[in-house]
């Protein structure tokens, strides 16, 4: 197939949304995160809004990221893999107007989808303790329909998310997501605070909305218990795992300098930490040494 004739990385993300397996979407907060999951064979990578927080800020989630911010980071993620980048939107960083902007500015950053949340401004992570406050269900129809008035690229995909399940119900999530739906949103997220019923739940969403729809894999909840392939059966079509690179750097990280400032060395970590050659070989310094020795040294 000629450059000209192969799928854009948006329309592979719509052909595998439409056929195949559920995509498995782990969540990471810079380009780095990114690497590994491309390099991993994931179809798809998720950047977090919760991680760019404590990456770029050292905060918590809790609505202090901006528009520019997470764009021009996302712009450097998008481009530096071939793989489909998904990525928090959070409010839409306003009203309707503002959504105009802040699809633009995604559409241009690379990114192949967004999610946009009607929880209130600013808004909180949506694992937070207690419940969110959220907008009107009529405010939010308005968002997504800016939404998707507002990009150029079709294949650019709207995922509509719906924080309501935590503080009016199931019943109204699910309303909601029905609604965004009929606004023009490609796919629904409903986000399911813990419950005993979890499954239940799950398998509500997807069976009562139709819609392609999109599960939250919070590793320290109900549904981080279920393996991608249940929640391929529940009717799942994408699974983001939000948490995955931020906990796993987290914990990697601190106990390396726990070691370092216990013994004065970090000799008892090595094993648990890339080579020289494997942190090269991740960034792709190979490809770079061939280009080198291809357009440099022959001048």
């Amino acid at each position: 197939m000629s450059q000209a004739n192969r799928p854009t990385v948006r329309q592979r993300l719509h052909q595998r949304l439409r056929d195949g397996p559920m995509i498995v979407a782990p969540g990471i907060y810079d380009a780095y995160g990114a690497r590994f999951v491309e390099q991993a064979g994931f179809e798809a990578v998720y950047l977090t809004g919760n991680g760019v927080s404590a990456s770029l800020l050292g905060r918590p989630d809790v609505g202090l990221i901006d528009l520019t911010l997470i764009a021009s980071h996302a712009r450097r993620i998008a481009a530096c893999v071939d793989i489909p980048l998904i990525c928090d939107a959070d409010t839409g960083y306003g009203n309707a107007i503002n959504v105009r902007r802040t699809v633009e500015e995604f559409e241009s950053a690379g990114v192949s989808a967004i999610h946009l949340e009607d929880q209130v401004t600013p808004k909180r992570c949506g694992h937070h303790p207690g419940s969110r406050p959220v907008v009107s269900m009529e405010e939010h129809v308005g968002k997504i329909e800016a939404a998707c008035a507002a990009r150029r690229d079709r294949d650019l995909i709207i995922i509509a998310r719906t924080d309501a399940a935590a503080g009016h119900g199931l019943d109204e999530a699910i309303r909601r997501g029905k609604a965004y739906r009929e606004a023009g949103a490609d796919l629904v997220f409903v986000e399911l605070k813990g419950s005993p019923n979890i499954i239940e739940e799950l398998r509500r969403v997807t069976s009562e909305i139709d819609a392609p729809c999109l599960v939250n894999v919070e590793e320290a909840g109900e549904v981080g218990e279920l393996s991608a392939a249940e929640l391929e059966q529940l009717g799942f079509r994408i699974a983001i795992y939000p948490g995955l690179a931020r906990y796993a750097a987290g914990f990697a990280i601190r106990e390396a300098l726990n070691i370092l400032k216990r013994d004065g060395s970090t000799k008892q970590a090595r094993t648990r930490m890339l080579t020289f050659k494997e942190y090269n070989e991740a960034l792709k310094l190979p490809e770079i040494e061939d280009w080198e020795h291809k357009y440099l040294l022959s001048r």
